[in-house]
């Protein structure tokens, strides 16, 4: 977890979107990475933190992390439901942990005039920089790839139980079950999987 999703989600993510006290966070994305950005945000002392995912599984999941709310973007309207929260303005920091067009597109419309957008999914596929929306509205957008300065400092909060990193950990195989965790993992919006560890026999 410290050589991968936290230090991640934590630069990438928090650092870069400059979370601060009081802050609305939207995180796009509740698998392990949004989950870590939940985590990760908590440490700034934020207003409130938004997860918005399309599995319900993966929702409760954000709230066991630390979200105050949840929105199920497949059947609500995530932006109305921010909107409505912030007065009108929307998110302070739009965190995306998925990495598809309509998510980073979806985090554009989340955030408010000033806000800042973080983007830490990997994308495959051009997504669309609506400027024709943003134009005005003096926004942040950044991006990145780990580069783990901040391991130790997250190394020193899981010593001091400040950070839980085992509680991703969701299920244990053998080595010789492989196949059982991959499809374990696959599904994961159904099994709830968080992060799958194989060991050996």
């Amino acid at each position: 977890m410290l050589a991968d999703i936290l230090p991640t989600s934590y630069e990438v993510g928090v650092l870069n979107g400059r979370v601060a006290p009081g802050d609305t966070v939207a995180i796009v994305g509740a698998g392990p990475i949004g989950l870590s950005a939940i985590l990760g945000a908590r440490m700034f002392s934020p207003g409130c933190i938004v997860a918005i995912d399309l599995a319900d599984a993966r929702l409760e999941a954000a709230k066991g992390f630390g979200a105050d709310l949840t929105v199920n973007n497949g059947n609500s309207d995530a932006v109305a439901f921010v909107k409505e929260l912030t007065d009108g303005l929307g998110a302070d920091v739009a965190i995306e942990a998925v990495g598809t067009p309509s998510t980073f597109e979806l985090c554009a419309d989340l955030v408010r005039p000033g806000g800042r957008v973080a983007n830490i999914g990997v994308h495959g596929a051009p997504a669309t920089l609506h400027l024709e929306r943003l134009w005005n509205r003096d926004i942040t957008i950044t991006t990145g790839l780990v580069d783990t300065y901040s391991t130790p400092t997250l190394l020193r909060m899981v010593a001091a139980r400040h950070v839980d990193a085992a509680r991703f950990v969701t299920h244990h195989f053998a080595l010789h079950d492989i196949t059982s965790a991959y499809d374990t993992f696959s599904r994961a919006a159904d099994t709830g999987a968080i992060k799958v560890v194989m060991t050996r026999s």
